[in-house]
């Protein structure tokens, strides 16, 4: 787990220091963004942890040149995400902390899609920006200083995921969740997407319950408690998706901490919702 999640004790004490004892010196990425406030730069510099750079998700990590039948926040090109880390000041080597202020409900995006570009050492501020306030550490205002650019290499494929045209044999044939609130699974209500509903086969698994009131991640044990009554299986890779790819990335998170390898599709519904000759499901049963 310490590769995965950190507290505001280990980052204050890496920051302190320079570096992580078991890792590198430290980048720390604020990733604020929600749907219906996707600017969170005012929100940053308000108050953020002291050195973060701030990451606007639409532009930063996503790719907005895409057709839309590529889904609302696909994947940006590898080019593009390589200069933009580099801008953040990462070299090999770096450990990066990402947090936002939502539960990591969006930072955990830039966790994947780095480690998915072959980045290793990311880890999510556990708690998010609450437990840096709540632990008493102060927060600097306006922009942080611009640090010098990173040198790091990035490349695609470094963890599994699903393609549009897997996605359907998949969810016949193993476990896809649907990370999406239940009303928008069920088709009751789709605020943003062209059709409601979910893909057949995938099971309702809110990303939402993998934390605490306080957004900490529950303990791997109970996730994996979770996850099993959902379906999954020792060894078992789980797909899972959501509307646009982006707390797909945090059900990742949780999934990787109880022990199965998630598969995350990218295009999520947002995609599929796109496609009007792929079937669409109603209601609480996945078919």
């Amino acid at each position: 787990m310490a590769s995965i999640l950190t507290t505001a004790e280990e980052l204050h004490d890496a920051l302190s220091a320079g570096r992580y004892a078991d890792g590198g010196p430290v980048r720390v990425l604020d990733v604020r963004w929600r749907l219906d406030r996707p600017d969170g730069r005012p929100d940053y510099r308000s108050g953020h942890v002291p050195g973060a750079q701030y990451v606007a998700l639409d532009r930063d990590l996503a790719d907005h040149d895409a057709p839309v039948t590529e889904g609302r926040h696909p994947l940006p090109p590898l080019n593009h995400l390589q200069a933009t880390a580099r801008g953040w000041g990462i070299d090999a080597g770096d450990t990066v902390v990402v947090y936002d202020d939502a539960k990591n409900m969006a930072s955990a995006r830039a966790w994947w899609l780095l480690r998915y570009a072959g980045f290793t050492d990311v880890r999510v501020l556990d708690g998010a920006l609450r437990a840096w306030t709540d632990a008493g550490y102060k927060t600097e205002k306006g922009d942080a200083a611009t640090p010098a650019p990173g040198t790091i290499g990035l490349s695609y494929g470094a963890l599994p995921t699903l393609a549009l045209d897997e996605v359907a044999s998949f969810a016949e044939d193993g476990l896809l969740l649907d990370a999406r609130a239940g009303e928008r699974y069920r088709g009751e209500v789709e605020p943003i997407d062209p059709r409601a509903g979910h893909v057949p086969g995938a099971v309702s698994a809110p990303t939402t319950e993998n934390v605490g009131g306080d957004g900490r991640f529950r303990s791997p044990d109970d996730l994996r408690s979770r996850f099993r009554m959902l379906g999954a299986e020792d060894g078992m890779s789980v797909g899972v998706y959501c509307g646009s790819g982006v707390t797909a990335a945090h059900q990742a998170v949780a999934l990787t901490l109880a022990g199965f390898e998630p598969r995350v599709f990218a295009g999520s519904w947002s995609q599929w919702s796109n496609h009007p000759e792929l079937p669409v499901a109603t209601g609480p049963e996945p078919r």
